[in-house]
């Protein structure tokens, strides 16, 4: 079965042919030959045509979110919207069966309201880059589909996994040099999705016969930023050492961030300490399953663990 990857050589694209190149034959769309990808296997945006037939196309090239907020807003639009546009485009034209688009939970909601974020809620998405990524969701579903394709819109939350960048690094480098976490006051949960159970639902939506339509994906159960914090810390053979500042006083220094470009800004404290829960009963049903494969937990462990051989 021939399964061709758009961007590539990203963090999610390297860590899905780790786990599924012996079972597929992969082949690469980006513009780059970096990465873990035999060259000979990757194609460039120019050469689209000259594609060999594929069963399944897995969009996942795309700018992500600048939590620095320097990024041209229409960058975002010209690629997480212009890109999908012309593969699925492609798609629509070519013998692949499948297409499964990667956008995010971030195309819906910034914020959420209530216990947790299902696929109903009416989208209100307040960056460029989730408004990027509803505007093509919008022209996917505007399209007619052929009764022998099937497309799925995927909204993942935080992906982690081998070589993830982020917050989980963030908070990994200030256990590492022994610094305490000053934000124990505020007690959140968010969901994650570990990269492996990532890879199950690829897996599932590839190889069985799944409706058509718009899912959710993260992992069962959400986590605070305290716990993991102090899984990090465990992990590292160390005492976590939580502070209750006050909530006044870290709110006004991100603010501070907001102007001077700091690390600390509104909206990391926001991904930091706000709820964020995300509901995967949805994906589960049209599985078929009760829960994935890798709990939450040890998807984070992992994903630390990784950090730590990287070191070596």
């Amino acid at each position: 079965m021939n399964i061709l990857i758009t961007g590539s050589s990203g963090f999610i694209g390297s860590n899905l042919y780790a786990n599924m190149h012996k079972d597929f034959n992969l082949l690469g769309l980006d513009i780059t030959t970096k990465g873990v990808f035999p060259p000979s296997s990757i194609y460039s945006w120019e050469d689209l045509e000259q594609l060999p037939p594929v069963n399944t196309i897995i969009h996942l090239a795309g700018k992500a979110h600048d939590t620095k907020n320097t990024s041209d807003p229409q960058s975002y639009f010209d690629i997480n919207t212009g890109l999908t546009k012309t593969i699925f485009d492609y798609f629509l034209e070519s013998k692949a069966e499948k297409f499964i688009f990667f956008s995010s939970v971030k195309a819906i909601a910034d914020s959420v309201n209530g216990e947790f974020l299902t696929e109903g809620v009416e989208p209100n998405p307040q960056t460029p880059y989730g408004q990027s990524k509803l505007e093509a969701e919008r022209y996917i579903l505007s399209k007619t589909l052929p009764k022998n394709k099937k497309v799925y819109i995927l909204r993942p939350c935080m992906i982690h996994g081998p070589g993830n960048k982020g917050n989980l690094n963030l908070l990994y480098s200030i256990v590492k040099k022994g610094m305490p976490w000053p934000l124990g006051a505020f007690e959140n949960k968010r969901s994650f999705l570990s990269i492996d159970n990532l890879a199950f639902i690829l897996r599932q939506l590839i190889e069985k016969n799944i409706k058509s339509g718009i899912y959710q994906v993260s992992d069962d159960d959400p986590i605070s930023t305290n716990k993991l914090f102090s899984l990090i810390a465990t992990s590292l053979q160390r005492k976590p050492r939580i502070i209750n500042t006050p909530k006044g006083l870290v709110n006004l220094l991100a603010k501070t961030g907001d102007i001077l470009h700091l690390p600390i800004n509104t909206e990391r404290l926001n991904k930091l300490t706000e709820n964020y829960i995300v509901s995967n009963e949805k994906i589960k049903k049209a599985l078929e399953i009760d829960s994935l494969p890798t709990t939450a937990e040890d998807g984070i462990i992992k994903t630390i663990n990784s950090f730590k051989n990287q070191e070596q």
